[in-house]
């Protein structure tokens, strides 16, 4: 496992002290860092927190997972990769599913005679 921990359904009204004074609970704060939007500056309400060991880390999802902090119960979770994230489907639909295709004419033969 490592240090750096995946923090979510954060309030808008915490900062990064605040965090830092939660997770201390749990040992010693490296760093805290809360995703902001790019375009407005808003937070996203989520952010990481890294700890100074796996061990700390370990405790704070023990600790922290589902608790409260500022009215909110937060995720607390070790923090995946960037290369391992499941981002998710972006963009339409594909050809592969039946997403819109103009070749595609009545009769099923899919414009090919």
């Amino acid at each position: 496992m490592g240090n750096r921990l995946y923090v979510g359904n954060i309030s808008f009204q915490a900062s990064e002290d605040d965090l830092k004074e939660l997770f201390s609970k749990a040992g010693t704060v490296a760093s805290t860092k809360m995703i902001t939007d790019a375009a407005t500056g808003r937070p996203r309400g989520f952010g990481f927190v890294e700890m100074s060991s796996d061990e700390e880390a370990q405790k704070a999802i023990e600790l922290l997972n589902n608790s409260s902090f500022l009215d909110r119960n937060i995720v607390v979770n070790e923090a995946k990769p960037q290369g391992e994230r499941d981002r998710g489907s972006h963009g339409g639909p594909s050809r592969e599913r039946g997403g819109f295709n103009r070749e595609r004419r009545p009769g099923g033969t899919g414009g090919r005679r």
